[in-house]
């Protein structure tokens, strides 16, 4: 049987702002956009409702440190939760508190719950090109930055410059491709008409920080304007952190909405879903064109589903190849758009805050369109994953709201993980690889997974045969080459 009413989980209210102010010293800090989404999402459920908040989790923001967010939040909004967490870095983890949210509710332990996030990079950006104080809450005197990946990449990782996702995404980006019988031409000209069918999304969205239509041509295009950072990646394929927005979703059961006058059609069904990671380290990876994280989380969410398609889609954007290797996985047609919301590129990048904002555009949809909608997000490396089934309308059957951790069947699937070497030499093959670019849009030097003689992966720098790795007729991997010891680093040379 069906949870009872006063242990359902709905969604009742979202809020969303974007900050474009003339002067960045009139910027609003995260606090104060997170405050505004609040009380927005309050607006929207139609019920006073942020006092009454027990549960609150503040996702994790980069802008500015704080002493303590989750609380200097509540106070801003005249809130005192049982339960205040501040998130960790991940691009899933605005899924997972939703979700664990809907969990805490449907086992009675919770009655209002929120979830928020933001960030002011592009404030903080201007006013420090500018030299501006900003008027914005004092920072604290000791604080941990949050880490980044050259705090836990392996030091060959570091030591050649692949240490940021612009850098490591590429690697799947590439060795998909190939996989998938493409040329690098084919697979930039799909990136290209998926990249600028997300454009078009952002463009209806109002609270799109870059609300206009690209070309495929636009996107794939090396310009002034559009410089490569990672092959093949350019400037407009990539996640755009340089924003300023934060989002809001406040969620209750039920029983609570309809006792505060919110009407059924008002409310989205939280049903459940799945979490599972891949190895941290990414040199520690079994292949880079899949990942059985990510396949074992889809396919449990399909099967709440009852494996029908999802009426809307929103699969997480940093790069183009997430969404590509994730839509294959969920068999989804090749005109199917996944996103409500517009992508990290042009929707913009609010860090790790992305999904509470493609969440509101998920709950604007449902409500207009009706159906069910499938939430998957992504963090750090192609590592942790977590999905999510939300619906117009309840559930037919009983539901398992705990996320039920699918990291059994995504470790039992994974293929043996290739010893990582830092000093084997000699004769390679390519497994995978990418060119990293200048500011000015000129190539470094080639980073270059290689396979040795015995099976050992090795990570090699590659400053020939740049033209090779960058040819869109034919794709180098699986060529032969060699490895070859060079100061306190491997390079890689073609044969």
């Amino acid at each position: 049987m069906n949870l009872p009413p006063e242990r359902t989980p709905v969604i009742v209210g979202i809020g969303e702002i974007l900050d474009r102010p003339n002067d960045p010293a009139d910027g609003l800090e995260p606090l104060a956009l997170m405050e505004q989404a609040m009380r927005r999402a309050e607006s929207d459920s139609g019920a006073n409702l942020l006092k009454q908040i027990d549960s609150l989790d503040v996702i994790n923001q980069v802008t500015w440190p704080y002493a303590d967010m989750p609380a200097q939040l509540a106070a801003r909004i005249g809130a005192t939760p049982a339960r205040a967490f501040y998130g960790p870095v991940g691009g899933e983890s605005p899924v997972r508190a939703l979700h664990d949210a809907a969990a805490r509710i449907a086992r009675g332990e919770s009655r209002v719950a929120a979830i928020c996030g933001a960030e002011a990079q592009n404030t903080l950006d201007r006013a420090r090109k500018s030299a501006i104080r900003l008027n914005w809450t004092p920072k604290p005197e000791k604080f941990d930055p949050p880490l980044r990946g050259a705090d836990f990449v392996h030091a060959a990782a570091l030591n050649i410059g692949a240490f940021m996702p612009v850098t490591i995404y590429p690697f799947y980006e590439n060795a998909t491709a190939t996989f998938w019988g493409q040329t690098p031409a084919q697979a930039q000209a799909e990136s290209g008409a998926l990249w600028s069918a997300f454009s078009k999304i952002a463009a209806a969205n109002p609270n799109a920080w870059l609300p206009r239509f690209h070309s495929e041509a636009e996107i794939v295009t090396p310009s002034a304007a559009n410089r490569l950072i990672a092959w093949p990646y350019t400037k407009l394929m990539v996640a755009n952190p340089s924003v300023n927005q934060g989002g809001a979703v406040i969620l209750t059961n039920l029983a609570a909405a309809r006792a505060a006058g919110i009407v059924d059609a008002h409310c989205i069904y939280v049903h459940g879903g799945a979490a599972a990671n891949e190895p941290r380290d990414y040199l520690q990876r079994d292949t880079y064109h899949a990942s059985t994280a990510q396949d074992a989380v889809l396919h449990a969410t399909m099967q709440l589903a009852g494996d029908k398609p999802f009426d809307a889609v929103e699969l997480y954007s940093c790069f183009p190849c997430v969404p590509k290797m994730a839509r294959r996985t969920l068999g989804l047609a090749p005109d199917v758009v996944p996103t409500v919301t517009g992508g990290l590129t042009f929707f913009g990048a609010p860090l790790n805050t992305y999904m509470v904002n493609a969440t509101c555009a998920m709950v604007r949809r449902l409500r207009g369109e009706g159906g069910a909608g499938l939430l998957y997000g992504q963090g750090e490396f192609v590592t942790k994953h977590h999905a999510l089934m939300v619906s117009a309308a309840p559930p037919a059957h009983a539901r398992i709201l705990d996320a039920p951790s699918v990291q059994g069947a995504a470790d039992q699937a994974r293929g043996p993980v290739p010893a990582f070497s830092t000093n084997a030499v000699g004769p390679a093959s390519l497994e995978t690889f990418t060119v990293i670019y200048d500011r000015e849009g000129a190539p470094s030097h080639g980073a270059v997974i290689a396979r040795v003689a015995g099976g050992a992966r090795v990570l090699a720098r590659a400053t020939e045969g740049i033209a090779r790795l960058t040819d869109l007729a034919q794709t180098p991997i699986g060529l032969a080459g060699e490895v070859r010891a060079s100061a306190d680093e491997l390079t890689w040379a073609f044969a």
